[in-house]
C-alpha cells in the first residue's frame, strides 16, 4: 500500500468510502504492527546498551504471523 495517498481516496482521486471502510482495520492492525516493531526494537537497543555492547549492524525481524519482514 502506499503511505504516501490517503486511504479515503482511490487511485483516481475520488472520495471512496467503501473501500476504506473494507481497508480500516487493515491499516489500522498494519499501523499497530509497525508501532510493535518500533517498540521492540527501541528495546533491544537497550539492552545491548545496558549490556555493554555496541550494535554494529542492522536488526532484522520478521513477523512469524504475516511473514512481514522488518529491517
Amino acid at each position: 500500500m502506499n503511505e504516501s495517498r490517503n486511504p479515503k481516496y482511490n487511485a483516481s482521486g475520488y472520495p471512496d468510502p467503501t473501500a476504506y471502510q473494507a481497508m480500516k482495520p487493515v491499516i489500522r492492525e498494519e499501523a499497530e504492527l509497525d508501532i510493535k516493531v518500533h517498540r521492540l526494537i527501541r528495546m533491544l537497543k537497550t539492552i545491548i546498551e545496558w549490556a555493554g555492547f555496541e550494535l554494529i549492524g542492522r536488526i532484522q525481524i520478521k513477523d512469524k504471523r504475516t511473514g512481514k519482514e522488518f529491517k
